[in-house]
């Protein structure tokens, strides 16, 4: 068999790349040659400059030196950088900020605790100490109460609750001290038992005792129809007069209370026994006894006795805060207390008669004989308060007041009068 030759004509030279004889290089290769980009210079692209790591510096404007053309403003602040970092090519367009993803933040305790409104401790006790009812006194509440041990608590019912009222009325804190007289144009219908009952109800309900002045002319029983005559006889005699001639030398609490008389913290002064002397107490001397009393005692009662024109009268109402009238049930005692009021307001005493509470005591039991609803309508329109006391025979004889003895409605009627008369401290 011959021998084949290579023809070496058509081989390429040595060192000469043989080119891959494969699909994806000759089309490579084919488009290459068809792009008109081919024939341009290869020219390479600069890769994109990092953002500088600090915020870039609003650049000042530059002043043009002299000789030198000032810059056109292009409406936009130049924006300049450090000179140790390269500037980014004029198609450098800076890059967004990467949008964080969305995580819900779980509030702390800390954040919990300062968003809270913080509750006050002292207003508002109610938030963290539950309320306790009233304890229930008396009927079948009061029964039942007592009964389960304080178990089941209705709570006190709507007479009791009245009750609690006039009690705080009546206990009010006063700033300063008043005075209240109490007054009639005739003797007999209820002026002193009013004033030892009321005393006695205002002794029983404030913190601070009263005090109550005998200034009736007319040799008054105040002190013994809250002692009794018994226990005024066998204690001092001591008057009203004899605490006008020592009251230079009363300088104190203590000291006063050698004039004074005491039915439980109800205070009194008595009045003079004496007829020659008795009606000599002078408006100035009742005004010295009202300011020495007004140093210790914050409510003082006045029982002014018969009238109004005595001497002593004028004293009496010029430092008077508000007045008790007494009347009874019968024609001739409501005329004498609208008589009174009448002349109070024309005497200068116009805040007295408006402000005045009347006071209707059922003495001698004649509700079957007279139209008490029309004597209390006769009077209610001219004065700040009616009140009518019903007949209790422990108001009635004439003896020893005591609250122990009465009648609850009895009780019940000197609580309003109270209430009403520090009502009336402004």
């Amino acid at each position: 068999m011959p021998a084949l030759t290579p023809d070496l004509s058509n081989t390429p030279d040595a060192g000469t790349p043989v080119p891959r004889r494969s699909s994806w290089a000759e089309a490579a290769a084919a488009a290459d040659q068809a792009s008109p980009a081919s024939s341009a210079p290869n020219t390479s692209v600069p890769a994109p400059t990092r953002r500088p790591a600090r915020p870039p510096v609003t650049a000042q404007p530059q002043v043009p030196q002299a000789g030198q053309p000032a810059e056109p403003d292009s409406g936009t602040s130049a924006v300049a950088y450090d000179r140790d970092e390269a500037a980014p090519p004029s198609s450098y367009v800076p890059e967004e900020a990467p949008t964080p993803a969305f995580r819900r933040v779980r509030p702390t305790a800390a954040d919990v605790i300062a968003e809270s409104p913080m509750p006050d401790f002292i207003s508002s006790p109610g938030l963290f100490v539950r309320e306790q009812k009233p304890r229930p006194v008396g009927g079948v509440r009061g029964a039942l109460y007592a009964l389960t041990g304080g178990a089941w608590n209705l709570g006190p019912g709507a007479k009791q609750r009245e009750e609690d009222e006039l009690g705080r009325r009546i206990s009010r804190q006063l700033q300063g001290s008043f005075n209240t007289a109490v007054l009639s144009l005739k003797g007999g219908i209820g002026k002193t038992s009013t004033t030892v009952g009321v005393g006695l109800t205002l002794a029983e309900f404030r913190g601070d005792p009263p005090c109550a002045i005998d200034a009736n002319p007319d040799s008054g029983d105040l002190v013994e129809r809250a002692l009794g005559e018994g226990i005024y006889q066998q204690a001092s005699p001591r008057t009203i007069t004899d605490l006008l001639a020592n009251i230079e030398g009363v300088d104190s609490l203590t000291a006063l209370a050698r004039y004074m008389h005491h039915a439980g913290r109800l205070h009194l002064i008595a009045g003079e026994q004496d007829p020659e002397v008795s009606d000599s107490l002078t408006a100035a001397e009742y005004l010295r006894i009202r300011k020495l009393i007004s140093s210790y005692y914050s409510v003082a009662l006045t029982d002014c006795g018969t009238g109004v024109t005595h001497n002593a009268m004028s004293g009496i109402l010029q430092s008077a805060d508000n007045i008790i009238i007494a009347a009874g049930y019968a024609v001739s005692g409501a005329k004498r207390a609208r008589s009174t009021l009448h002349w109070l307001a024309s005497h200068g005493y116009e805040d007295l008669a408006r402000n005045a509470i009347v006071v209707i005591t059922d003495k001698e039991e004649v509700s079957s004989r007279v139209d008490k609803d029309a004597i209390e309508e006769h009077l209610a329109g001219i004065c700040r308060q009616l009140i009518a006391v019903p007949h209790d025979r422990g108001v009635a004889d004439g003896d020893l007041v005591t609250l122990d003895v009465l009648k609850p409605e009895t009780r019940r009627a000197y609580k309003e009068i109270a209430a009403s008369i520090v009502d009336g401290y402004r």
